[in-house]
C-alpha cells in the first residue's frame, strides 16, 4: 500500500510517495515546495498521486504549518496524520538529550536513517551526521546507537545576513570559496563555509577520541552538496534523502510492533 513521507523544514516541505512503508521501498513520486506554496499541494503535485494508505512526517516549522499540510491531505485522502516526536528511544536509537522531547524531530529521524545505513553494512560503528540547511546540525552517535549529543549553528545564509545587518558596508556576497580570499565577497563566502566545516570536523575529532575508531560520516540537507568539497580529513557520504530513510524505518518498525 502506498505510503506518504513528509519532511517539513524551515524553508521547504519535501515529500515522497513510496510503494510501501518499509526500508528500501521504491519511491513512486516525490517533490518539494517552498512553505509559502504548501496550500497549493492538493491542486498541484498531489492531485494525480495514487491514494496513500497512511502517512508519517516530521515537522520543525511549527504547528500552524503542520495543520496547513494536514488540510491539503484531507482535501484528497482519508487517513490519520502521524508526526514523529523525539522520544527516549525508537527504531534502535537511544536519545542522550537532557530533555529528549526537545530534540528536533528532523534531527532524530535523520539519525535513525543514518543508523539503519550503518547497520546495513554489517559491523556497528559510531557515526557523525551533518545536516546542512537553513540551520546546521552536527550529531554524534556511538556504535551502540546512543545519541551522544550535537552542535547547532547558523547556516551559511543566516551567517551572511547577520554580517550584513550588523556590519556597515558589508553586503550578502556572491563570492567563491578560496583558501586565501583577496576580496570581501570571497572572504565572506569562504569564512562561512570554513566555519561550518570546522564545526563538523571538530565533532569527527571528538567521536574519534571518545570511541577510539574512525566514525562513519554522513552529510545531508539541501546545501550539503555545497559543503562536501570543502571538508578535509574525513570522507563524508552525501545522502540526499536521509530523513525519508528514517521515516521508512520508523514506519516499518511501528507496523511490526
Amino acid at each position: 500500500m502506498p505510503f506518504l513521507a513528509i519532511d517539513i523544514g524551515n524553508t521547504r516541505l519535501k515529500w515522497s510517495l513510496f510503494e510501501s512503508a518499509r526500508s528500501g521501498a521504491r519511491s513512486l513520486a516525490q517533490g518539494a515546495e517552498f512553505l509559502e506554496n504548501v496550500d497549493k499541494l492538493s491542486e498541484g503535485p498531489w492531485q494525480s498521486l495514487p491514494a496513500p494508505s497512511h502517512m508519517l512526517g516530521c515537522c520543525v516549522a511549527g504547528d500552524a504549518m503542520k495543520r496547513r499540510a494536514e488540510e491539503q491531505m484531507d482535501e484528497l485522502w482519508n487517513f490519520s496524520h502521524h508526526w514523529v516526536v523525539s522520544t527516549a528511544a525508537e527504531a534502535g536509537l537511544t536519545n542522550g538529550y537532557d530533555h529528549p522531547t526537545r530534540l528536533g524531530a528532523d534531527r532524530w529521524v535523520a539519525m535513525i536513517g543514518a543508523r539503519h545505513r550503518v547497520l546495513a553494512r554489517g559491523e556497528p560503528r559510531p557515526f557523525v551526521l551533518a545536516m546542512i540547511g537553513t540551520a546546521v546540525t552536527v550529531e554524534a552517535v556511538d556504535a551502540s546507537g546512543h545519541f551522544m549529543g550535537g552542535f547547532i549553528l547558523p547556516g551559511h545564509g543566516i551567517m551572511l545576513k547577520a554580517l550584513e545587518s550588523g556590519t556597515a558596508g558589508l553586503h550578502v556576497p556572491t563570492g567563491e570559496v578560496r583558501e586565501f580570499p583577496t576580496n570581501t565577497s570571497d572572504a565572506l563566502t569562504s569564512g562561512g563555509t570554513f566555519a561550518i566545516a570546522g564545526a563538523i570536523q571538530r565533532m569527527v575529532q571528538h567521536v574519534r577520541q571518545a570511541s577510539g575508531v574512525e566514525p562513519v560520516c554522513f552529510m545531508t540537507g539541501g546545501a550539503g552538496w555545497k559543503m562536501a568539497p570543502h571538508l578535509f580529513g574525513g570522507e563524508f557520504e552525501l545522502v540526499e534523502q536521509l530523513i525519508f530513510d528514517g521515516l521508512l524505518e520508523i514506519a516499518q518498525r511501528r507496523a511490526a510492533a
